[in-house]
């Protein structure tokens, strides 16, 4: 059902900071910036830096595994649904990509990722 991790999303207050802290004080490199969004070089996988909505979730909240599914974004929504997943939201498109949140066993955050389409 899932090909593996396609990105880690951690959400930030304040992206200059973050984007520093992981450059300058990690040494990991920036591959890719726009606006409240900064991707990570962690040996290969990626760690997308997310600036927190006004309205979003404030501190709470913590870092989301994002999965890119072997399928399609809706087939593999579908297949865990009908295994009693909960999907907190539909399917969200971006100019980046398309993505779909569930629930884990825990009640975390997971994420379904799908590349834009050329």
């Amino acid at each position: 059902m899932l090909r593996g991790v396609a990105v880690v999303w951690m959400p930030v207050q304040d992206i200059e900071r973050a984007k520093g802290f992981y450059r300058d004080t990690l040494g990991l490199r920036i591959t890719n910036e726009d606006g409240e969004w900064a991707e990570v070089d962690a040996n290969g996988l990626t760690i997308g830096l997310n600036g927190r909505e006004p309205s979003g979730a404030g501190a709470d909240g913590g870092p989301v595994v994002t999965f890119q599914p072997e399928g399609n974004l809706e087939e593999t929504l579908d297949a865990l649904k009908g295994q009693g997943v909960e999907v907190s939201a539909g399917i969200s498109d971006h100019p980046w990509g398309r993505v779909a949140t569930f629930k884990d066993s825990e009640g975390n955050d997971i994420q379904l990722y799908e590349p834009p389409r050329s």
